[in-house]
């Protein structure tokens, strides 16, 4: 019984950093230790009070209004010709790495249509030919996934510059 008690106890006083303890006896006399509060109607004590919280609840988020808030008064305002100098500008440069990634992807396809024609091969230990099948696979996966590469490269780009 001893042992018992030390082990409630001891549950207890575990329980007890985080909960509050109620204990209760019901109409037929048994005695019952809880973290969960009993009914309104049954004869409850409060054994150990678990901790209190120091700090209040989070206050409600306010909800932000529908229309745009104003820049600070001292944010940097740029005037419409220098935004459309700027717009043009990056246009621009759009551009070129289009053209840039068209030309390698070009290349990038010639050089699988070589590869294709030129076999991986090595000579064995008594001067025979033989094919390596394997690297020649692995040569064209990368020469396609390089293929594979520009024309992303491209669909986003055309897709920035609403072509």
């Amino acid at each position: 019984m001893k042992r018992l008690f030390c082990i409630l106890l001891c549950a207890l006083t575990s329980i007890a950093s985080w909960a509050d303890i109620y204990k209760y006896t019901d109409k037929n006399g048994v005695t019952t230790y809880t973290n969960i509060k009993p009914e309104k109607n049954s004869k409850a004590e409060l054994i150990i009070s678990g901790p209190q919280p120091t700090e209040p609840a989070p206050a409600a988020r306010e909800k932000k209004s529908a229309t745009k808030a104003s820049s600070p008064t001292n944010f940097p305002k740029v005037d419409n010709q220098t935004q459309l100098q700027r717009d043009q500008k990056r246009k621009e440069l759009l551009m070129n790495e289009l053209a840039q990634e068209k030309q390698a992807l070009e290349s990038a396809k010639q050089s699988y249509e070589e590869a294709q024609n030129i076999p991986e091969v090595y000579k064995g230990a008594n001067g025979k030919t033989f094919r390596n099948v394997a690297k020649y696979e692995e040569k064209l996966r990368l020469i396609d996934a390089e293929i594979q590469a520009h024309e992303r490269n491209i669909e986003l780009l055309n897709k920035e510059l609403n072509l």
